[in-house]
């Protein structure tokens, strides 16, 4: 079990994040590619979005996540008429004469946000403060919340009825935005037989870190280099975002953080303890397509804004080390 009694070398975290990707690959079948960025966003100390059709294990994967990191869970269901008070707990009078904070289920390390879309915008921006400021005011008294702390939500993009769109604001404070998919069928008949076998639905995986080793892994990808050549190259595709003639509005400087940070991660998970450019092409579609705003003629023809971040990223100048 990995924790943070030492600063961890690049090699010792690559072996801890692949540890985590494998046992959670026990009970996410054939999705390897998908765990991968979720557990880089967990390193990388961000929040994460799982933007899917129903029944293709997002709610499954943030509960594995929370099981093989040993972080504290809990799962939020929201609803039309979810209050903020129903995330972030509420000050209630105790009985002896006096009034005592009741934390709500925000205060967990790994929170699953389930069907984020169905709150009202006063609910969403109770969560919005969490996310970004890792703190929750109540009664006018700001509690901070326990680090490591991470947010995955779900949204189901084939419902409309009596869901609210996520305003560009909160979408921005996703580190990243990545979609789940259908299995291939081998990987499903492979599900199959597996909870066939296993005679019960729950997988039971084994704590691959605790939240001390979470941390650490945390503080490793700040220690990843960045040359001052690959940081220009981040901008350089970040600024052809906003120079894209089909966008309305591209990514913000809080998107280029972000597109660093998970370039850092996805070096560190490879045992290396510098970033190359392979590492911002490979993370650039998770990034930087769910902060785009398209023009009202792009988004009626159904073009999809990974397809923009694909075609700026293949025509930008990758730095090369020769």
């Amino acid at each position: 079990m990995t924790t943070s009694a030492e600063l961890l070398a690049a090699a010792d975290a690559s072996r801890a994040v692949s540890a985590i990707v494998d046992e959670l690959e026990r009970a996410v079948i054939g999705k390897r590619a998908v765990l991968e960025l979720v557990v880089l966003g967990l390193i990388a100390d961000g929040h994460v979005l799982l933007d899917d059709l129903p029944g293709v294990a997002k709610t499954l994967t943030a509960r594995s996540l929370a099981q093989v990191t040993g972080l504290t869970f809990s799962r939020i269901q929201f609803t039309p008429d979810l209050l903020p008070a129903d995330l972030t707990g509420a000050t209630v009078f105790d009985g002896a004469g006096g009034f005592t904070f009741r934390p709500g289920p925000i205060f967990g390390q790994l929170v699953l946000g389930d069907e984020i879309n169905r709150a009202p915008a006063k609910t969403q921006a109770a969560l919005l403060e969490a996310m970004q400021e890792r703190q929750v005011t109540v009664d006018g008294s700001t509690h901070p919340l326990r680090r490591p702390f991470m947010v995955v939500a779900t949204q189901n993009p084939i419902e409309h009825e009596g869901t609210y769109a996520l305003p560009e604001a909160q979408l921005d404070r996703f580190l990243l935005r990545t979609r789940v998919g259908y299995p291939q069928p081998d990987d499903e008949t492979d599900l199959l037989v597996r909870r066939a076998e296993r005679g019960t639905d729950e997988v039971a995986l084994s704590p691959v870190c605790d939240a001390e080793g979470v941390l650490a892994l945390q503080q490793a990808v700040e220690r990843v280099h960045v040359d001052p050549v690959v940081a220009r190259y981040v901008v350089d595709v970040v600024t052809g975002t906003r120079n894209d003639p089909e966008v309305e509005v591209g990514a913000s400087p809080r998107g280029s953080l972000a597109l660093l940070k998970l370039a850092r991660a996805r070096a560190l998970s490879a045992g290396r303890d510098f970033v190359d450019p392979d590492d911002v092409k490979a993370v650039a579609l998770a990034a930087l397509a769910h902060r785009l705003v398209l023009r009202s003629e792009v988004w009626i023809r159904g073009i999809p804004p990974e397809s923009i971040v694909e075609r700026v990223v293949g025509s930008v100048p990758a730095p090369s080390w020769r």
